[in-house]
């Protein structure tokens, strides 16, 4: 039964010291001292209620016992090697699969996509998008990139990118830009705003920021998701609200203007990669995302 082995640690010091036929190159290979590796010897010993060493002039020889234990621990540790090199490697040769809102993945995660590929080949992305409720419990992803606030669960590893940015953006193509793209922003409490269902508080958490009065919101035409949102602003039907992040491209191309600014929210863009399934190559993706956010 597993309450009857000896302590690993223990198992391990021996199996080095006698593989190596020395206290001192086992010391060394485990990286701690000949004192330690000698105490784990005695401790499994006693453990065992046997010698496994016998003096042999200066030196140690394994006895019988020793003998026995030496195979089946060095087979053991081998077969663990070998293992968890073939995890590895199958690790490495599985693409990383990535969940994020369909919106933020077309707006701003494609656009670099293959910037990304060139920087991180090794990382062989798979992109999973939904527009809505992401899990990123869920089975067969490995990390989800999306804006949410803390605090973070502790089952989940969160690297956080960046605070949530959010303001009006509307376009030059629209009716009213010229009355609206100069004017205070108290004067959209009398425009009729496009909207998303995905984000109901939008709207009222961007006017307390800068205290207007967000009962006195009108709100216009409403969208399922942020993604066609952004289009219809785009197409000039009228002022959305949207993160900073996902019109960056469309801000810097003129597509849309952002004449009121953007205000931070209590939500942060962050990768969550599951402690169960933790993969170092989520720790590489979030230092590239945070240097592309920097841009």
């Amino acid at each position: 039964m597993s309450h009857n082995l000896p302590p690993l640690n223990a198992l391990r010091a021996f199996e080095a010291a006698a593989r190596l036929s020395s206290v001192s190159l086992a010391a060394a290979e485990l990286h701690v001292t000949h004192g330690a590796v000698s105490r784990q010897i005695r401790t499994l010993e006693e453990h065992l209620g046997l010698a496994l060493f016998s003096k042999d002039g200066r030196g140690l020889k394994l006895t019988d016992s020793g003998l026995r234990l030496r195979d089946a621990s060095s087979e053991a540790f081998e077969r663990l090697r070998t293992l968890c090199a073939e995890l590895q490697q199958g690790q490495a040769d599985a693409p990383f699969v990535l969940a994020c809102p369909g919106s933020l993945l077309a707006r701003w995660f494609i656009p670099r996509l293959d910037r990304l590929n060139r920087e991180l080949p090794e990382l062989r992305l798979q992109l999973s998008a939904s527009e809505g409720e992401l899990d990123p419990r869920r089975a067969g992803v490995d990390a989800t990139l999306w804006f949410a606030e803390p605090p973070w669960p502790a089952d989940m590893q969160v690297f956080e990118l960046a605070a949530e940015r959010i303001g009006p953006v509307l376009s030059p193509r629209y009716s009213r830009f010229t009355e609206l793209h100069q004017a205070p922003a108290a004067l959209l409490l009398s425009e009729p705003l496009l909207h998303t269902s995905s984000r109901p508080q939008a709207w009222p958490s961007w006017a307390s920021s800068n205290d207007l009065d967000g009962s006195a919101l009108k709100l216009g035409q409403g969208f399922e998701h942020l993604y066609y949102l952004l289009e219809a602003a785009a197409a000039g039907l009228g002022v959305a609200i949207a993160p900073q992040q996902l019109v960056a491209d469309d801000l810097a191309g003129g597509r849309l203007v952002a004449p009121w600014g953007f205000v931070e929210t209590s939500a942060r863009l962050a990768l969550w990669v599951p402690i169960r399934s933790r993969d170092g190559r989520a720790e590489h993706l979030a230092q590239w995302l945070r240097k592309e956010l920097e841009r």
